[in-house]
């Protein structure tokens, strides 16, 4: 039977699709402002610790270096997220998103603090400048990703869209690369750390759900 659909029943945009659009439009939006918005919303361990600027936590996840950058860290929202999102409910899975980029800029802030404490070549430390931004969604793609390959570990993904793997698989070599990256200091070993930490969150929240309850009362 056909009939008017009123607004109650239109369907909503899911948190997923909700975080890629911002991402994107702020993307597009940024160089039309001046860079306005990655000045004010990127991550540094000078803004963070010394600035005491912590709305960049959650800021810095929306913002990318690129349109490589953007366009990887929404095929990994856009293919993974739904299955999160599914699993946590809306307002859970978004917490659940949110807390993996704040625990992926922690570790990078930890790191780099080492590296600026100690001056000495550490295995796993940054030596970065202290005012080296970061950005990105990658943390919260990572934690997505371990989510994942816990809830439904042999689901078949296309690595490159050629190479065959289990997520379960695909997701733990992408730690295991890194780590080295990490320990040995290689290209993007600050984008690296953030990884290992939104990996690390996603890993611990998935199996611990009741644990976001209490998010936004928080903030």
């Amino acid at each position: 039977n056909g009939g008017f659909r009123g607004p109650s029943q239109r369907k909503q945009w899911s948190v997923t699709t909700w975080l890629i659009v911002i991402c994107v439009a702020m993307y597009m939006l940024d160089p039309f402002l001046n860079g306005m918005l990655a000045k004010w919303l990127h991550m540094s361990t000078d803004h963070a610790i010394w600035g005491v600027q912590y709305w960049r936590f959650i800021g810095f996840q929306f913002l990318h270096a690129n349109m490589q950058h953007l366009i990887f860290n929404m095929i990994g929202l856009y293919f993974f997220g739904p299955l999160v999102e599914q699993f946590l409910g809306g307002k859970r899975y978004l917490a659940f998103y949110l807390l993996c980029g704040i625990f992926g800029s922690v570790l990078y802030l930890i790191l780099n603090l080492g590296g600026y404490v100690f001056q000495n070549d550490i295995p796993g430390l940054l030596f970065n400048d202290t005012r080296t931004p970061l950005v990105g969604a990658s943390a919260g793609v990572f934690g997505i990703l371990l989510a994942g390959a816990f809830l439904a570990p042999n689901i078949k993904v296309l690595v490159f869209f050629l190479i065959p793997m289990r997520l379960s698989t695909m997701a733990y070599v992408l730690v295991g690369l890194a780590i080295v990256t990490v320990i040995f200091g290689g290209n993007n070993a600050g984008g690296e750390a953030a990884h290992l930490g939104g990996a690390a969150a996603g890993w611990y929240f998935i199996r611990n759900p009741h644990h976001l309850n209490g998010f936004f009362d928080f903030l």
